[in-house]
């Protein structure tokens, strides 16, 4: 699809990327929205690719000037999909799975298997296994039982890093902090645990140790708590350099925040790099020990907003005295967050999206679900049945947190970039949605 919208009128969107205005028509990727929704029809997740490009590629920039030892790796759990992998492989990035199914996407896509680290909490032998075969370069270890079917599995050293919990309360939903005392990730540095199973990889023949990891959460804005991760993890560092034990990586995750509102103020991947970078020579070099290599892994503030979410307005109906409803042909099967963590979301006209709204609406999902509200408060203009409502910061888990509930078909995904646009991930159709069911015969089953 070709736009031809031209550049008149075209004003940025407030504080969201590389969103315009174009005679009043949202425009991204410099395809307007509601030329999208018409082409392909809605729910419709659209996906700015030269947005992602664009924050991809500064992370690097700032890294390979500020700490040239490092990686960056995509944290594919955000949005998995070979298009995305297709997109940041030829920038040299690495990527962090944490599944088979993400590795397989992430190898099918193009990721050079040498720079993914493979994550997760509880890994199959079954993945274990793939990931050996293709030649991963690191998995990130998260139990004992993994150490014991890494070393039984593997032919030769395979490398890991050990996941340990810093102990570090970063100001995020406390659905996605990660390092709190009784997070499921990580061993703990407090009270031995780490340094207990880190001391225990000697008796493995066929592991290697390479270093740390931690991920302290998701949407963080201050960088202070990157400071205080950073802290913790070189002060372990020398612990176990004391006990003979050297650390040649160290993965500080991600969990560099985006706007989702107004009032969000996320850093600049510039900014959090640059801080995060400065901070980790000063924190070595204050402590004389080696600058481990660095490893980082955006997922979130890479593809978050670069994606927007087109819907149809449905019924719209007023509870007296109470609210107004505007039900869309979309919700909480193709958007779980608010229902999870209480996600907040900006959403616009489509076709007004530079006019200030003056009602006040609670945009309702379609599901059979009291609780499948998709933003519960927003001033909008005024809508009615058949207008396009996109919602704003969606590149990031949502497709990826899709489900069929209520027998729904998961949107398709559409890239855009320079006023053109294609699919990235095709429509579902109800045949997809059934292709594995069989109704089974247990006339002559076993007992």
């Amino acid at each position: 699809m070709k736009n031809n919208s031209g550049k008149k009128n075209n004003k940025k969107l407030s504080c969201f990327g590389d969103l315009t205005v174009n005679d009043g028509h949202l425009t991204v990727g410099g395809c307007d929205a509601v030329a999208l929704a018409e082409k392909y029809g809605t729910p419709l997740y659209v996906f700015d690719m030269q947005r992602a490009l664009d924050t991809a590629a500064a992370y690097l920039g700032v890294l390979r000037r500020e700490y040239p030892d490092s990686t960056v790796c995509y944290a594919s759990k955000a949005f998995c999909c070979t298009a995305i992998y297709n997109m940041l492989a030829p920038l040299g990035i690495g990527a962090d799975v944490v599944s088979g199914g993400e590795l397989f996407t992430a190898i099918k896509g193009g990721m050079d298997p040498g720079k993914i680290y493979f994550h997760g909490n509880n890994k199959s032998k079954a993945e274990i296994e793939y990931a050996l075969s293709v030649g991963l370069e690191c998995f990130v270890v998260d139990s004992e039982l993994e150490l014991q079917l890494i070393n039984s599995c593997a032919e030769k050293k395979q490398n890991v890093l050990v996941r340990v919990n810093p102990g570090v309360e970063a100001h995020t939903h406390r659905f996605i902090q990660t390092t709190a005392p009784d997070s499921k990730f990580g061993f703990s540095i407090a009270d031995g645990t780490a340094e207990s199973v880190i001391r225990s990889i000697e008796n493995y023949g066929n592991i290697n140790f390479a270093g740390l990891a931690c991920h302290i959460g998701s949407q963080i804005f201050e960088p202070q708590s990157f400071e205080i991760a950073i802290d913790k993890m070189c002060d372990f560092i020398v612990r176990l350099n004391s006990l003979g034990i050297a650390v040649e990586r160290l993965d500080l995750g991600g969990g560099f925040g985006v706007h989702y509102i107004e009032n969000d103020k996320p850093l600049t991947p510039e900014q959090y790099m640059k801080n995060s970078a400065a901070y980790l020579n000063s924190a070595v070099k204050s402590r004389k020990i080696s600058a481990p290599h660095l490893i980082v892994e955006p997922g979130r503030s890479i593809v978050g907003e670069a994606g927007i979410t087109l819907y149809t307005v449905g019924a719209v109906k007023t509870v007296k005295d109470i609210k107004t409803y505007v039900a869309v042909d979309g919700g909480m099967f193709e958007n779980p967050r608010t229902a999870l963590y209480q996600a907040q979301y900006t959403a616009v006209a489509a076709d007004r999206a530079d006019v200030k709204g003056d009602k006040l609406y609670s945009i309702a999902g379609k599901c059979c679900e009291s609780g499948d509200i998709l933003i519960d408060g927003i001033m909008l203009p005024e809508l009615k049945s058949g207008d396009i409502l996109a919602v704003l910061t969606t590149g990031a888990y949502h497709y990826s947190m899709a489900s069929n509930y209520n027998r729904n078909a998961i949107p398709p995904v559409v890239a855009v970039k320079d006023g053109r646009s294609a699919y990235m991930v095709k429509p579902q159709t109800y045949e997809d949605i059934i292709r594995n069911d069989v109704i089974p015969d247990l006339s002559e089953g076993v007992r």
